[in-house]
């Protein structure tokens, strides 16, 4: 299957939620998600959302989070079932996994706008890890990581604002230096780390069937 091109609005739509899919432009007033606020796309006959079913829960909840960090099917049933072999809680470990893509990585330090500019920089070799250049965006980093922008496009316009910014955005598990570009995994990511709109119980209900 292949990686949606489409309007990202529009999966948020379907999602009944925000899913950040655009940086800074989803905070706008112009989004689409909040003109067309409960109105499913294509839905003309129902603009408005019905009762679901329990599998109809559990499925868009799996959803929400596969669009939101970006992953398509198989790589997220590799996360769920990587996370069942895992000790601890599964959801938990679940999210775990993917909060150190290291995509994802690189939108929490405040480098990339949104997950997908990040998965961007990565593909492009614009992002190192441990001094060397990491072209994989599903990479899982450690406790100890340092990911970096590459030194010879630390003076890009791109990264410009970053470098501007005094104050991080970084969760508590990384630190950033906004003047370097350059951050490090201090601690694997806790729950409480991760969006609290996640209801991940769901999605190991939905896969443990």
């Amino acid at each position: 299957m292949a990686r949606y091109t489409g309007p990202s609005c529009r999966l948020c739509r379907r999602e009944g939620t925000k899913l950040f899919l655009k940086g800074a432009k989803c905070a706008e007033g112009k989004c689409p998600f909040i003109k067309r606020a409960g109105k499913i796309p294509g839905a003309k006959a129902t603009p408005t959302r019905r009762k679901q079913s329990e599998y109809s829960v559990q499925l868009r909840e799996k959803q929400k989070v596969k669009r939101m960090y970006g992953v398509l099917e198989k790589q997220f049933r590799m996360y769920y079932e990587k996370a069942d072999r895992m000790k601890g809680v599964t959801g938990e470990n679940m999210l775990s996994l993917l909060e150190r893509r290291l995509d994802n990585v690189v939108y929490r330090l405040g480098i990339g706008d949104s997950r997908a500019q990040a998965r961007q920089f990565v593909s492009h070799e614009l992002i190192t890890v441990n001094g060397r250049k990491v072209k994989s965006p599903s990479f899982l980093v450690k406790v100890g990581d340092v990911v970096a922008v590459k030194e010879s496009a630390r003076d890009e316009e791109l990264f410009a604002e970053v470098k501007a910014t005094d104050a991080s955005v970084a969760p508590q598990w990384l630190e950033m230096d906004n003047a370097t570009l350059t951050g490090k995994v201090v601690a694997l990511p806790k729950r409480e780390d991760v969006d609290d709109t996640i209801q991940e119980h769901f999605i190991v209900e939905l896969y443990s069937k």
